[in-house]
């Protein structure tokens, strides 16, 4: 769903908890030209419709499965690594001693070191 049709959801969602169990567009413009926003019509309506006979609280249950099987941008729990992530910071910790022991090197390349 488009970003900026998220207000009409939001000002729908609005009036269903505020007891309105069927909002009209009348309702959402109302709660939308509360906050400075113009409602446009088709949008409006076409959420309307989309929700029109439907309980929410069953269409946000929907929305949640189907939000659960969506990847998660690199996120990934330890039981589903299969022990890929205690070994992801073991190579981690390897690369911060390995450039330790290359800074402690290069200052023995020098033949001197700043407090000698």
């Amino acid at each position: 769903m488009e970003p900026h049709k998220m207000r009409y959801v939001a000002a729908y969602l609005l009036a269903v908890l505020g007891g309105n169990e069927a909002p009209s567009s009348k309702d959402i413009k109302k709660i939308l030209d509360s906050v400075g926003i113009e409602a446009d019509d088709e949008r409006l309506n076409k959420v309307i419709s989309e929700l029109k006979g439907k309980n929410v609280d069953d269409v946000i249950t929907a929305g949640n499965a189907k939000l659960a099987s969506v990847p998660a941008g690199g996120v990934v729990s330890a039981g589903a690594t299969g022990g890929a992530a205690p070994a992801a910071a073991a190579a981690v910790e390897e690369k911060k001693e390995e450039k330790k022991e290359e800074s402690e090197e290069s200052d023995d390349d020098m033949g001197f070191g700043l407090f000698d």
